[in-house]
């Protein structure tokens, strides 16, 4: 269980690692984790290729890099 602004700080910094489009699947829990994170990737211009919701209620959230 990992605070909403860390998810997206080690998300964030994981991308600006990778190649436009790159994919990187990030575990997320459910709740202010899920969406706070998606909203934030969407803002940064990246696309949100899947959400899945696990068995756990925890999310698979698949991204794409694109261009910086």
């Amino acid at each position: 269980n990992t605070p909403c602004p860390i998810n997206f700080v080690r998300t964030k910094l994981k991308l600006d690692d990778m190649q436009a489009g790159d994919q990187l699947t990030v575990a997320l829990d459910d709740g202010e984790a899920i969406s706070s994170v998606e909203m934030s990737i969407q803002q940064e211009g990246h696309n949100i290729k899947s959400k899945i919701q696990q068995n756990d209620g925890s999310w698979l959230l698949e991204i794409i890099k694109t261009a910086s």
